[in-house]
């Protein structure tokens, strides 16, 4: 059985944090592995004591459904502790929240893509720490989608938003708490940074494959399926088609009404993509893009997830609908995650070469050559800070 940081916390955590009071940062999935809630594990713990409770994009409970819907802090009536929202006036935790803390610890699911914004709130949270110097504390979880596969674009700094503030590839292929070692090194050198480890994960396991319990880390992302697809398809949210959010396969299903399916799977096939299937559907999303309306697009199967390279499906998507439908401006408009100035494309790619290279009709070996340049350098980086062993 594999453990992950909070089932190792009682016997782990440093002596010199003892009898702290402690702000903890949590969602849904902060969970041991019998599926107990983390709040609930550390409210009992006798090593330290909870002072504050803080949460990320859609809340502690997960009950903001779509996409970019901030929340409010409030009063958890079963402890009469503060919830402190990170994903609504404020990003970044304030001094004022922070004044009654000891240490700062954070129990987040990343899924394995660099535009999820947890790690973002993580780093928020480092940031915060350092400027008032209070010692972090990450409790690492396993990399859902492993931690051997890279793919995709380096974040350029001149695109940092809060889907990347840092260089990351899209596919970085690291633990939170491995990227919080990679955070502090580059970026907050003068925090006090201490991760306890997973025991038993080595980097070519998938989330299937440990024994560990899967809780939705967001609700668009039901599934390890979807966790798998994302750090591709989360590039449509910066387009006008649709990401399949609305359905029962966010990521999964993508398209628009103007879609003709067979059509565009047709071209799709062309690519000979590996270990991926693409089948012509159409759907109706329940709220987001083309709310009630009636779309025609293609949904992903997954066959072989160790060939399957999301982010290359993703951009061939994009080529193919810009080649068929060459009228449409596939690009959406700013506002998006806090940026209003950028294109909501640029900032998920990491800058606007992708999207300029899908207008100029480049191919998608002259597109996977230049990411995959950008991934050589950055894995010089990386391999730096690689707790687990494949």
């Amino acid at each position: 059985m594999i453990n992950s940081g909070i089932d190792v916390f009682e016997k782990n955590l440093p002596k010199k944090f003892h009898g702290l009071k402690a702000g903890l940062l949590i969602h849904p999935a902060s969970v041991n592995k019998k599926i107990i809630n983390t709040k609930e594990i550390l409210l009992q713990s006798k090593k330290i004591k909870i002072a504050a409770f803080f949460g990320p994009q859609h809340g502690i409970w997960g009950n903001t459904q779509d996409n970019m819907v901030e929340w409010e802090g409030f009063v958890d009536s079963s402890t009469g502790l503060p919830v402190y929202s990170l994903y609504g006036r404020t990003r970044k935790p304030l001094p004022e929240m922070l004044k009654n803390i000891d240490i700062f610890i954070v129990d987040l699911q990343d899924i394995g893509a660099r535009y999820y914004t947890f790690i973002w709130t993580m780093a928020l949270c480092l940031e915060a720490c350092e400027e008032n110097g209070i010692p972090i504390i990450v409790l690492d979880r396993v990399n859902p989608i492993g931690g051997h596969i890279t793919e995709g674009p380096v974040l350029k700094k001149e695109f940092s938003s809060f889907v990347g503030l840092h260089p990351l590839p899209v596919r970085h292929a690291l633990t939170i708490g491995e990227i919080a070692h990679y955070f502090k090194d580059n970026f907050y050198p003068a925090l006090d940074l201490t991760v306890l480890h997973l025991k038993g994960w080595n980097r070519n396991t998938w989330f299937d494959q440990t024994g560990l319990p899967w809780v939705m880390p967001s609700p668009n992302i039901p599934t390890l399926e979807t966790a798998t697809v994302y750090p591709g398809m989360c590039l449509l949210e910066g387009t006008i088609l649709s990401e399949g959010r609305g359905t029962t396969r966010p990521f999964e299903i993508s398209g628009a009404p103007f879609i003709k399916p067979e059509k565009l799977v047709n071209r799709l096939n062309d690519f000979k993509l590996q270990g991926v299937y693409f089948r012509p559907l159409y759907f109706t999303p329940a709220f987001n893009k083309f709310s009630g309306q009636l779309c025609g697009g293609v949904q992903i199967h997954i066959l072989d997830r160790e060939k399957f390279k999301p982010f290359k499906t993703a951009v061939s998507i994009l080529l193919s609908v810009k080649e068929l439908y060459p009228e449409i401006n596939l690009w959406r408009n700013p506002p998006y995650e806090y940026e209003t100035e950028k294109l909501p494309f640029d900032i998920l790619a990491g800058s606007d070469r992708l999207r300029k290279d899908i207008d100029e009709g480049k191919t998608i070996k002259e597109m996977e050559e230049w990411w995959s340049d950008e991934l050589s350098e950055f894995e010089k980086i990386r391999k730096n800070y690689l707790i687990y062993e494949r």
